[in-house]
């Protein structure tokens, strides 16, 4: 009786995993396997050149990235020009950026850089030289922008004008809340922030 009640057991331990692996095969393995393919992927034809100074890395045209900002939020960035090296091959070095942040509110948020880097695992963008973002009610102007995917801030840094129909204001740096939209602004040292209000 031991033994049987052991055996049955067993057996129900054995269909029940069978049945598991069934159900993932079939059902969440393709979802996950969707949803990483959408996610992450070039969606543009790519023209690669090989530089022939370095071959350890490769130059491609007109890129397009998509991906997921916070979990539930699309992005989309392109450039003229991307750089990825042989050495890490998830660093895309890009020239000429642009990115739109889709939220879930229905805002679109567009970021445009003279270059910057993107990194395809984590999502995280860091935008540098004559950055210009805007969410169609402000605009902000800087030298940095960091975005990374998991936090709900967008880092604004280095010769920052912020301006909207309330006036406009420079900073060190400027930290904007992309769920609450508001803005937290800093100075370094002792200085203080200028505001210029516009009548």
């Amino acid at each position: 009786n031991k033994m049987t009640s052991n055996r049955k057991i067993i057996q129900f331990s054995l269909i029940s995993i069978g049945m598991l692996l069934i159900l993932a095969t079939y059902f969440l393995y393709p979802k996950i396997e969707k949803s990483r393919l959408e996610e992450d992927k070039i969606v543009k034809d790519e023209t690669i050149i090989i530089d022939n100074e370095d071959e350890s890395s490769n130059i491609f045209e007109a890129v397009e990235y998509k991906g997921i900002y916070k979990i539930d939020n699309r992005f989309t960035i392109t450039s003229d020009k991307a750089n990825i090296t042989t050495e890490d091959p998830d660093m895309v070095n890009m020239t000429n950026m642009r990115c739109v942040l889709y939220l879930n509110d229905g805002r679109t948020v567009e970021i445009l850089s003279d270059r910057g880097v993107y990194f395809k695992s984590t999502y995280d963008i860091y935008f540098r030289g004559n950055v210009r973002a805007t969410d169609g009610e402000s605009i902000l102007l800087s030298e940095n922008l960091d975005l990374l995917s998991n936090e709900d801030e967008v880092s604004v840094y280095k010769n920052v004008i912020l301006t909207n129909d309330k006036g406009s204001l420079h900073a060190d740096r400027i930290d904007f809340d992309l769920l609450t939209k508001k803005f937290h602004i800093s100075m370094l040292g002792d200085k203080k922030v200028k505001i210029k209000l516009i009548k």
